[in-house]
């Protein structure tokens, strides 16, 4: 299932369940699976039963390709669970989120390496991005990576992973006005509307919680931003630099480490030996061993991450991710024992359908913006729906498209050829190019 897989849409380059990547467009997903895509084989054209062949090859891909993605969304939810309740205990028995924090991002740094050399990631070509742009969008990115991951730690030490994760699902909200305002993008009404159970259903949860802590909150409001503002611009630099989405993750790792080491000194270190004498009972072996386990699992999430996204649609990897938060929060009840109400987990659920909702509206737009994309747009008179090419210069009254034969060549190789009249695939004679009506 992993082996050398060629990654398309990337949709985080940070550690941890809650980093969500930026929505790139259907061109942009497939420029970086490398042109591979998992369609449907077109059917063969071939007599003597060529058909019922390519039939039976396709729903025997299909059935693998299915049993490919149930594998790994078992062991995603499975370690993506494990991942939460331990980085749960171990700031329980062992209350530094800083340490946590510097031993994931070690990881990250440590385990990417080899696995970009596995996959043949290609190298940062560093003479065409620049140093001041590396000074100015990548260094930055870094220095809120592990704001985002410290945040997320401090989160889950004050408050139930169930209420974190609830909070976190207001990222959605964040990265339509952080687009709006610094990326300039328009959403659709209907993304807009998605957005309100997601409001709803975290002002609830936050109402009705039991366990409730303000600095938890505001840390996983934190977390959720800087996970928000780290989706916005690592989508600009994606876009900018054309730079794999895994060595991205390598390098926002290494200077993530290098940057929050200071902190990690000031603040972790420092305390434990100003207090080493009242942490004379601290099983040492324990705790390492749960920091590297806590390290090494964040790594492997993602993994399986990038795999799944390159396995299915975006939709489907963002109800997968979904559905992933939902089995985060229940095994988190059911472990921890966290005390919860009815109109708590009816809060939990709002949200979490909102994050649906935001997801499928917000792949309905770009699949619209695709297909106009596609597409092309000429005035012409409603003469024209009646096969009169003479009325292309007629005043205009209406708006159709139409597809070129440029067009349906691309549309061709796609699989999605426009199948119309014989007689429109005729070259016209006034010097105009041929067109097709829909």
């Amino acid at each position: 299932v992993f082996k050398k897989a060629r990654f398309g849409r990337s949709r985080t380059i940070s550690d941890g369940d809650d980093a969500e990547m930026p929505d790139l467009s259907e061109s942009d997903i497939e420029d970086r699976r490398g042109g591979a895509k998992h369609s449907v084989p077109m059917v063969s054209q071939h007599p003597g039963g060529g058909d019922a062949e390519d039939d039976a090859g396709c729903d025997k891909d299909n059935a693998m390709l299915c049993c490919k993605v149930l594998f790994l969304c078992l062991c995603w939810y499975t370690v993506s669970s494990t991942n939460n309740i331990i980085g749960k205990s171990l700031l329980t028995y062992y209350p530094y989120p800083a340490t946590a924090t510097l031993f994931q991002l070690l990881s990250t740094a440590l385990f990417s390496q080899p696995l970009a050399m596995y996959w043949r990631v290609p190298p940062v070509r560093w003479n065409l991005i620049g140093w001041r742009y590396y000074a100015t969008m990548i260094v930055p990115l870094a220095f809120g990576k592990f704001i985002a991951a410290v945040s997320a730690h401090i989160s889950i030490w004050k408050v139930p992973i169930s209420y974190a994760h609830t909070v976190k699902a207001s990222m959605p909200i964040f990265v339509v006005f952080l687009s709006r305002i610094i990326l300039r993008e328009r959403q659709t009404w209907l993304v807009y509307l998605s957005l309100t159970p997601i409001v709803t259903g975290v002002i609830i949860a936050t109402l009705t919680e039991l366990s409730f802590d303000i600095t938890g909150l505001l840390s996983a409001l934190l977390a959720t931003l800087a996970f928000s503002l780290q989706n916005v611009f690592s989508k600009k630099c994606l876009k900018e630099t054309r730079m794999h989405h895994i060595r991205l993750l390598l390098v926002l790792a290494r200077i993530s480490c290098l940057l929050f080491l200071p902190v990690w000194l000031i603040f972790d270190v420092r305390y434990v030996l100003s207090n080493w004498d009242s942490m004379a009972g601290t099983d040492w072996t324990w705790v390492v061993g749960l920091l590297l386990l806590d390290g090494f699992l964040n790594f492997a999430q993602n993994v399986i991450a990038f795999t799944m996204i390159a396995l299915v649609t975006p939709l489907s990897y963002a109800v997968a991710n979904a559905s992933k938060r939902i089995a985060v929060i229940l095994m988190s009840l059911v472990i921890l024992q966290n005390p919860v109400t009815t109109a708590n987990c009816v809060g939990m659920g709002m949200a979490i359908l909102g994050v649906l909702l935001y997801n499928k509206a917000k792949y309905d737009q770009n699949r619209e913006a695709q297909r106009i994309k596609l597409l092309p747009y000429v005035k012409s008179d409603a003469d024209m729906i009646n096969n009169d090419p003479s009325a292309l210069h007629a005043s205009p009254s209406m708006v159709i498209p139409v597809m070129t034969l440029e067009a349906e060549s691309r549309a061709a190789k796609n699989g999605s050829v426009f199948r119309g009249h014989q007689s429109d695939q005729q070259r016209r004679g006034d010097g105009h190019p041929p067109y097709r009506y829909v």
